[in-house]
């Protein structure tokens, strides 16, 4: 039975996200634990946990920072490597588009990739419920909730395991990323930016300053750009009777 109050709807997407909250959980523990190892405060951690609430770019900035870098060229790894939201936000217009500001601005705020994948799941149920914006917030506070917490965990408990993240815990986020795409790859302007965006990554490994990211980032969207419009560009296949 589908959820058809804005109640059952919230407490619905909470529920539904929590097999990708489990997955994020070694991620944040660790943001927690780098980011006081290379330079942050406590509070400044717990503080981009609040206000930024992008798990794969704060990782990053927590990366560069030990190498270094400067903060505008962190700033801009950052953008780039957040693109991908762009393309989560084109999916959602035709679904909260008619929503009051007041909605828009929560909804943008907690919109992550796993947020994402579990709201545009109920978007394109064929059930008319109208609540389910609910669901999506939902899903969205309730992965707040656990980035803070493990954010907190790791800036004050993880401190005690020494070189927490060598044990390569944060494998943990990239399962659950693969997980997320993996129903996705049913077109190829997808596959394509999956694929390219994956080669570019390995290839500019050795760069400094995570600079392999950013180019991986750009190269992935391009190819997908690029194979949809040669895709929209092509003429239909003739059926057979």
């Amino acid at each position: 039975m589908q959820p058809t109050s804005p109640r059952s709807e919230f407490w619905a997407g909470a529920r539904d996200i929590f097999p990708l909250i489990v997955g994020a959980i070694p991620f944040g523990i660790i943001f927690g634990t780098l980011a006081t190892s290379n330079g942050l405060s406590a509070g400044g951690a717990l503080g981009m946990s609040a206000l930024v609430f992008a798990g794969s770019s704060q990782f990053i900035a927590a990366g560069m920072m030990a190498t270094n870098a400067g903060w505008l060229l962190i700033v801009l790894t950052a953008f780039v490597v957040n693109l991908r939201h762009l393309l989560y936000a084109v999916s959602l217009v035709p679904y909260v588009k008619k929503l009051p500001q007041r909605w828009k601005i929560p909804l943008a705020f907690g919109l992550t990739d796993e947020a994402f994948a579990v709201a545009i799941r109920r978007y394109e149920s064929p059930d008319p419920s109208p609540f389910k914006h609910w669901y999506y917030l939902g899903a969205a506070i309730a992965m707040y909730i656990n980035w803070q917490l493990c954010t907190l965990l790791g800036v004050t408990a993880g401190q005690m395991v020494p070189n927490a993240a060598r044990w390569g815990l944060d494998f943990a986020m990239c399962a659950t990323l693969i997980g997320i795409i993996m129903p996705y790859l049913k077109n190829r302007p997808m596959v394509w930016a999956i694929v390219v965006a994956g080669a570019m990554a390995v290839i500019t490994h050795p760069l400094p300053y995570k600079l392999g990211l950013m180019l991986a980032a750009i190269a992935g969207i391009a190819a997908g750009v690029i194979t949809e419009r040669i895709s929209a560009q092509a003429p239909p296949r003739p059926t057979g009777n």
